[in-house]
């Protein structure tokens, strides 16, 4: 929480201060009783005395002027609320190393399962468009509200060739201006389970996001005993290792603001997705807080007043 004019917090200074005060007087007046009386005989010669009563209404008027205070100070607190104006690009990696089983049932198929969870928790008003690349890139979807469009071209995509990352940033990043123009909200969420062994370099696509305001959330999928069968010229097929790439896709993300995930099975990919899209197309707001603290301001000194009419017929 913050204020918009902390200067106000100094009264608060005034709370202890009045309270001094207000004890140095009691023991004036009690001082003056016992003038008036022996102690001994005080009691037949004066009415009852309120005692506790007398204090607890003004103890709560008291409590009030904290809350009355920092209502001045205008309270404020941070939210993360939809951007409505956002786009998000899911740049899906379908290189040929997606048909890797290390995780089951394969890395494209943990990575189909990871956008629908994706999409079931990302805000309705938020549009959503999805890129997949592999040593070229294919813009399957521009930014949508429509979830089926999305899904139905997911389920279009088949992993073959090699890995272009660079290139599907610098695409995604294109989607995301085409539609906000020359400032554009989003952020782009990039799955990749390989090294980039075509086209741009990706580090330098990802400082070009940081400038335009659009980080780049990266997740690393599968692991290092990944291996896919390849075909060769003279028949039958080799066997060669596809380990995930977290250094680059971490510089990616660190470079553009983002943040970077690993996952080596479906259940930890499908929760970085849910996370993701718990968070990702929003923007901070500040949300004033004062009518709650005048409210509760409010509160006490009502309560005051009437326990004071109760007990004494008056208002202090």
């Amino acid at each position: 929480m913050s204020f918009a004019q902390p200067a106000y917090l100094l009264a608060l200074l005034l709370v202890p201060a009045a309270v001094a005060a207000y004890v140095a007087f009691e023991r004036r007046r009690r001082a003056a009783e016992s003038a008036f009386a022996a102690p001994a005989v005080f009691d037949s010669v004066t009415a009852a005395r309120p005692g506790w009563r007398r204090h607890m209404t003004i103890a709560l008027y008291a409590v009030a002027t904290v809350p009355l205070i920092a209502a001045l100070a205008r309270p404020e607190r941070t939210v993360a609320v939809p951007d409505e104006r956002a786009a998000i690009v899911l740049a899906i990696d379908r290189s040929g190393s997606m048909a890797a089983t290390d995780v089951a049932p394969s890395r494209l198929e943990a990575a189909r399962i990871a956008v629908r969870a994706f999409l079931a928790k990302v805000p309705e008003r938020i549009e959503v468009g999805l890129v997949a690349y592999d040593h070229t890139v294919q813009t399957l979807q521009s930014p949508t509200g429509d979830r089926a469009r999305v899904l139905e071209a997911l389920a279009s995509i088949r992993p073959r060739g090699g890995t272009a990352t660079g290139e599907a940033l610098a695409v995604s990043l294109a989607s995301i201006r085409a539609r906000s123009g020359e400032d554009p909200a989003g952020a782009i969420v990039l799955l990749s389970d390989g090294v980039s062994t075509h086209g741009r370099e990706p580090i330098a696509e990802a400082r070009e996001a940081s400038e335009l305001g659009v980080p780049v959330y990266t997740v690393a999928l599968g692991t290092a005993s990944g291996t896919i069968d390849v075909p060769i010229r003279s028949g039958g097929t080799v066997t060669r290792p596809v380990p995930p790439d977290p250094a680059t896709l971490e510089a990616i993300a660190e470079r553009s603001g983002g943040l970077t995930f690993a996952a080596a099975d479906a259940r930890s990919l499908s929760a970085v997705y849910e996370r993701l899209g718990s968070s990702v197309g929003r923007r901070e707001e500040k949300r004033e807080l004062t009518a709650g603290f005048a409210g509760g301001a409010l509160v006490l000194l009502v309560a005051g007043g009437l326990l004071s009419l109760h007990w004494f017929r008056r208002l202090p």
